[in-house]
C-alpha cells in the first residue's frame, strides 16, 4: 500500500490499480516498477506539458464475440496501434481511454466490463516539431464494441477491424503482440464480466 499523504487521489488511485494488476501479473515487475517511480515523482504525471512523459489511456477495442480488435492506423506514428490517446490532466484513466475510443472511432456505444487493467506499456515518442522526445506511460483496459461500424477520425490513416489471431500481419510492435497473447487467454474471463 502507498500510505504517502501528499499523494493525490488521482494518483493514489492508479498506483491501488498497479498492486491489484501486480497480483495478477507479477512477471511484469519491471514496468510496474517503472510506472510507480514516475507516478510517485511527478506531480503532474497525468498532463501532456510534463516534458518528461505522462500516463496515457488506452483501449483494447474488441467486438462482441472477442475475436476481433479495431486498431488506427496512426497517423503521426505511421503504424498500426491500439486506439488511445492524452489524459490531458484527468487522472481517470478508465475515462481516458473510453472517450479516446469514441472520439478516434466514432463509436458511442462502448462498454468497460472491467475498470481493471489490462495491459501496460512505456514506449518513447520521437521527437516532433516543437516536442522533444518523451515517453508515453500507456494504461490500457478491455473495451468492447456494441457494432463495428466506425468512423476514421483526423488522428488516423484509416481503422481496421483485425482477427486477434491475425494480428502479425499489421503490426511487429511486442506490446500490440502481448495484448494478443493475454486476450486470447482471458477472453473468456472478461466476457463473463458483461451484462
Amino acid at each position: 500500500m502507498h500510505e504517502d499523504t501528499e499523494i493525490d487521489v488521482g494518483r493514489r488511485e492508479l498506483l491501488a490499480a498497479f498492486d491489484r494488476y501486480e497480483q495478477h501479473h507479477p512477471e511484469e515487475g519491471a514496468v510496474l516498477a517503472r510506472f510507480r517511480e514516475f507516478v510517485l515523482r511527478e506531480p503532474k504525471c497525468f498532463h501532456r506539458a510534463t516534458v518528461e512523459g505522462h500516463i496515457t489511456g488506452s483501449a483494447w477495442v474488441v467486438n462482441m464475440d472477442g475475436s476481433h480488435t479495431l486498431l488506427t492506423h496512426h497517423r503521426k506514428l505511421n503504424k498500426w496501434l491500439q486506439l488511445g490517446g492524452h489524459a490531458d490532466g484527468d487522472s481517470n484513466v478508465v475515462r481516458v481511454a473510453l472517450t479516446e475510443a469514441r472520439e478516434e472511432s466514432g463509436i458511442e456505444d462502448l462498454t468497460i466490463p472491467n475498470a481493471e487493467i489490462f495491459d501496460l506499456d512505456v514506449h518513447a515518442i520521437p521527437a516532433r516539431g516543437e516536442d522533444p522526445e518523451h515517453f508515453h506511460y500507456d494504461v490500457r483496459y478491455v473495451v468492447y464494441a456494441a457494432h463495428t461500424d466506425h468512423v476514421v477520425g483526423e488522428e488516423s490513416h484509416d481503422l481496421a477491424w483485425v482477427s486477434v489471431d491475425e494480428l502479425d500481419e499489421y503490426t511487429t510492435e511486442e506490446s500490440m503482440l502481448r495484448m494478443a497473447r493475454k486476450w486470447n487467454t482471458l477472453r473468456a474471463q472478461y466476457k463473463s464480466m458483461l451484462p
